[in-house]
């Protein structure tokens, strides 16, 4: 037969009639082929399973396991009831099986270079060691390039992958034979799990020996491919001509959730039942029956209408499928809690290969929704910077939309510094983590493509790393708007404590909110206190209020934490300064963040007068009693947010203040 492999290529249309000639052998899976049944009776069977997109049984899936006994005639019952089905034992060059269930499918592509008979099973009738069904070891299948298996019709979810081999060309006796070398690799779902797998070597450099790998895979659209691949490695003519690629003995399926679906086995029919429900009930049954569906329809097609503009919405974040991090959460398991945020809970996850991740749940109670959701997500996914947290992707396809992050072991700053951690932050790191947020900042102001307002910088959405660096989270509260504009009007958004006047009293937003925050937060890193603190004296109440004091009385270094031992007080001065220049009254007293960050690192000198803002000098008037300035954030939440104290009148921020204006950004 003439062998010709077009699998993966592509290929669209009506199925070609001349591919059925019988002195050809095609191998065309996972193309994209136009198939109709009007053209069935030329297919050869099962390559509508196989094409790309995989057709059969997407979202309607009946099985939940399967299991091959490779290169094998006949089935095998395993130790632990397992069946492994008969393997498709006339499969060669370019050609492709499906069985007659429709439960797996295989695909084979490569012909022996030079081979005597390029077999593609091998058989032994040895015993093999670590084994316990030595019968599934006693054929396998070889591929001269490309195997491929397929689960077809599986229910969506994570499942185990078993794949099972062992040697048995290479003797371990002392000969030439003995030097020959099987190396490939191995994929699942798409992912590298194996490159240059030796069987022999991870046998420990022995034959016979069986070797089990065991993998974590998500079938998100009730299709499964395993792949074994050789990339042209290892030894080709021993012992025979012809002899090499990947070689494995059986393997299995197996899910890590509780099946909905019956894997293939049909369900028991009650004749009398039947007849009963027939009789008495058909009416109200066909009633409710096409209520039922127009109601699923309709609920399935708007569903699928918000499903897709999300999708088109997120553009560049991976997408995880709800099975996926319900595994990686323990099904979010209120033990893996590690915060509650505007969008609801934060969990801990771990994924398949190993990351460690922050799962971010949008509660169906909060006020923020989809929107936001979207917001955050295609904004995060186009700004890359290190003191920004690293968004893995998202999942839309829950109850509730799902945000995945890299999960920060040192917690947030608002812990570091007020809560009771481990953690004890010298000043050099605390005067590096004071740089950090303020780099971070800096990029989303002016140097991100797209233009940035955060709206709720504060202490607990800085998040710390291994190396105690800040990473700026949640950006759902962020704004993004066109360069031209100069401020948005928007509803308030934020943490009572960290807003600034203007945007407090008439939602007056631009970049010098953020400024705003960022001294806030600059100033509670220095002092290692929040900004307001009910259990100090009356007069250390309220951080600026403190500050401002002592610094009128040219006092200001008495700011500093007293558990810093020790600290540099021209670097301490400066961040006392930087932080009060960015918390003055009117937004055009504050300077641009790109200039904050060059007074913190003394790159331009401390030209500006800073003035007494009218809302500290107002405060005084009105014997302490404070509008946006009071908090009560609990410092323990990764993603701590505010709850106001009191209602009361806002405050008028000071018109002039003596000092240089920066207009605009």
């Amino acid at each position: 037969a003439f062998c010709r492999d077009f699998s993966y290529n592509q290929l669209m249309g009506n199925f070609p009639s001349w591919a059925t000639n019988n002195n050809l052998q095609l191998n065309l899976v996972a193309n994209k082929f136009n198939i109709r049944s009007n053209n069935d009776s030329i297919l050869p069977s099962g390559l509508n399973c196989l094409q790309q997109d995989t057709p059969c049984f997407l979202g309607s899936p009946e099985y939940y396991s399967f299991a091959v006994d490779s290169g094998s005639n006949r089935s095998v019952r395993g130790l632990d009831n397992t069946v492994y089905e008969a393997d498709a034992t006339s499969l060669g060059a370019a050609s492709y099986y499906v069985t007659g269930q429709t439960r797996w499918g295989i695909s084979n592509v490569g012909k022996f270079n030079e081979a005597p008979n390029g077999s593609y099973l091998m058989y032994s009738s040895q015993q093999f060691q670590n084994a316990l069904d030595s019968e599934l070891f006693q054929t396998a299948r070889m591929s001269p390039s490309s195997l491929r298996y397929y689960g077809l019709g599986l229910e969506n979810g994570n499942y185990t992958v078993l794949l099972q081999f062992a040697e048995f060309a290479y003797p371990d006796t002392k000969t030439w034979q003995s030097i020959g070398r099987r190396v490939f690799d191995i994929y699942v779902q798409g992912d590298l799990k194996e490159k240059n797998f030796d069987v022999r070597k991870t046998a420990g450099g022995k034959s016979f020996i069986a070797v089990n790998k065991r993998y974590n895979a998500t079938v998100s659209k009730n299709f499964l491919e395993i792949h074994l691949f050789w990339a042209g490695k290892g030894t080709c003519c021993i012992p025979t001509q012809g002899y090499y690629g990947p070689m494995i003995s059986a393997l299995s399926i197996t899910p890590n959730f509780t099946p909905t679906v019956r894997n293939g086995v049909p369900k028991k029919k009650s004749k009398a039942g039947v007849i009963a429900g027939i009789v008495i009930g058909a009416s109200v049954i066909g009633s409710a029956a096409l209520l039922g569906i127009f109601v699923l329809v309709k609920k399935r097609r708007k569903a699928a209408r918000q499903q897709e503009e999300l999708y088109n919405l997120v553009g560049r974040p991976n997408i995880f499928s709800s099975a996926e991090l319900k595994l990686a959460t323990d099904n979010f398991s209120s033990q893996n809690v590690i915060g509650e945020g505007g969008y609801g809970p934060v969990y801990k996850g771990k994924l398949p290969d190993g990351r460690i991740i922050a799962v971010k749940q949008l509660s169906q109670s909060s006020h923020q929704g989809k929107s936001e959701f979207v917001t955050e997500v295609a904004t995060i996914s186009a700004v890359q910077h290190k003191n920004l947290v690293k968004l893995y992707g998202c999942c839309i396809d829950s109850s509730t939309p799902l945000l995945v992050y890299e999960y920060l072991e040192n917690g947030s700053l608002d812990q570091a510094l007020f809560g009771h951690g481990s953690l004890n932050l010298d000043w050099p790191t605390r005067f590096e983590i004071i740089l950090g947020i303020a780099r971070g900042i800096t990029y989303l102001h002016e140097e991100s493509s797209i233009r940035i307002v955060h709206r709720d910088i504060k202490a607990s959405n800085v998040l710390l790393d291994t190396d105690l660096s800040p990473q700026i989270s949640d950006f759902g509260l962020a704004k993004l708007y066109d360069e031209k504009e100069t401020h948005i009007s928007t509803k308030i958004a934020g943490t009572f404590g960290y807003l600034a006047p203007e945007y407090a009293m008439r939602g007056h937003l631009t970049e010098k909110a953020d400024v705003f925050a960022f001294g806030v937060v600059a100033l509670e890193t220095v002092a290692g206190r929040s900004n307001t603190d009910n259990s100090l004296d009356n007069d250390k109440i309220y951080l600026f209020e403190w500050a401002w004091g002592l610094y009128e009385r040219e006092q200001g270094i008495k700011i500093v934490d007293p558990k810093l031992d020790e600290f540099d007080s021209e670097e301490a001065f400066r961040v006392i300064y930087a932080a009060l220049l960015c918390t003055q009254g009117s937004p055009h007293q504050r300077p641009p963040m790109s200039r904050v960050l060059a007074i913190l690192t003394g790159d331009i000198e401390m030209t500006e007068m800073v003035t007494k803002p009218s809302y500290i000098t107002e405060w005084q008037l009105r014997g302490g009693n404070t509008s946006y300035i009071s908090s009560n954030y609990s410092s323990g939440s990764t993603t701590g947010e505010f709850r106001e104290q009191r209602e009361t009148s806002p405050l008028t921020p000071s018109p002039t203040i003596t000092g240089v204006t920066y207009d605009g950004r």
